[in-house]
């Protein structure tokens, strides 16, 4: 019983990242709100994706040497730090039956020097292989595109183009409902 549930488990597993517009930060503040995940700001868009790497928090531990202890440090608490989300998808077309450039537009728009800087809120659902259950949600805050990479061109392979955006942010966590 418990193999044959592994292999429902084992099935093919597809994201869904959906990029909302964040709320607007005043000076002084600490910049990631818990409510972001349900930020309700204006889309940039949202689509599927084949991959996905980068769900993962990592705390920097402080090592204190303590005078007259000779059997250990104490470990103190330091801050976290977030890898960048990467997303690989095959290249999505519009309803005009060309290729979608929104991400590129919102990476293009800022280094061309549109200020303020647009930052979105994401969340990324795990789709379970038969399309209709969400598995698990992580809700990203205040993302920023930090790398979009077009498919690698060779007409003498098979292969399906791949688009690739990396997005660097300021808050992860896994959303529970």
């Amino acid at each position: 019983m418990a193999l044959e549930k592994d292999r429902k488990l084992a099935g093919t597993f597809n994201f869904w990242v959906t990029l909302r517009k964040s709320a607007a930060i005043e000076s002084g503040a600490s910049g990631v709100s818990a409510a972001s995940a349900e930020s309700t700001g204006k889309p940039l868009g949202d689509g599927g994706f084949q991959e996905c790497t980068g769900l993962d928090i990592e705390m920097d531990v402080q090592e204190l040497q303590e005078g007259g202890r000779n059997d250990g440090v104490i470990q103190r608490v330091g801050p976290g730090k977030y890898s960048r989300i990467t997303l690989k998808r095959g290249m999505l077309y519009g309803t005009d039956n060309k290729v979608d450039a929104v991400l590129w537009g919102w990476l293009q728009g800022i280094l061309t020097g549109a200020r303020p800087v647009t930052r979105y809120d994401g969340t990324i659902q795990l789709m379970g292989h038969d399309q209709g259950k969400v598995l698990a949600t992580w809700a990203f805050d205040r993302g920023i595109p930090a790398k979009i990479s077009g498919p690698q061109l060779n007409s003498k392979s098979g292969d399906i183009a791949i688009e690739e955006l990396q997005i660097a942010h300021e808050g992860l966590r896994l959303a529970i409902d």
